[in-house]
């Protein structure tokens, strides 16, 4: 498995935590890093991914319940919310190509989510792409 993609594996599980916990971000990591062991490279871009991810997940929300027809936030899986906000962090930032970016969530979603998820997933994360893509006042 590529060091990236474990990145946001790990990344993932965070977010997770701390949407179930509702503790602080370095809490959090404190207590996966207990359990969970990697260099000091993949942990440094895990922490910088999930810390991101969640510093944005009200944005991301936003995004997210304007994209999803027909469905609430609060009604979606939390791994598939956790998923998103991954996802849309990493297309906000602009340093993956944005292809890579909803593969990987793709992918995520094959390994942690039901099967049904990885298609209804790839339309919001299409959705928000053209969104964060297109000109502003567009």
């Amino acid at each position: 498995m590529g060091f990236r993609r474990k990145a946001r594996e790990y990344a993932l599980q965070m977010l997770y935590q701390w949407e179930l916990s509702q503790g602080e971000p370095a809490r959090v990591e404190a207590t996966f890093w207990k359990t969970t062991h990697a260099r000091g490279e993949l942990r440094f871009l895990a922490n910088s991914l999930f810390e991101g991810a969640a510093a944005d997940a009200p944005a991301s929300d936003e995004l997210i319940s304007r994209h999803a027809e027909n469905w609430r936030i609060e009604r979606m899986a939390a791994i598939d919310r956790n998923i998103l906000r991954l996802a849309i962090h990493e297309l906000r930032r602009g340093e993956t190509p944005e292809i890579v970016v909803l593969n990987e969530a793709l992918e995520l979603a094959k390994k942690f989510s039901e099967p049904d998820a990885v298609a209804f997933l790839n339309g919001i994360l299409d959705a928000v792409r053209k969104e964060l893509a297109a000109p502003r006042g567009a």
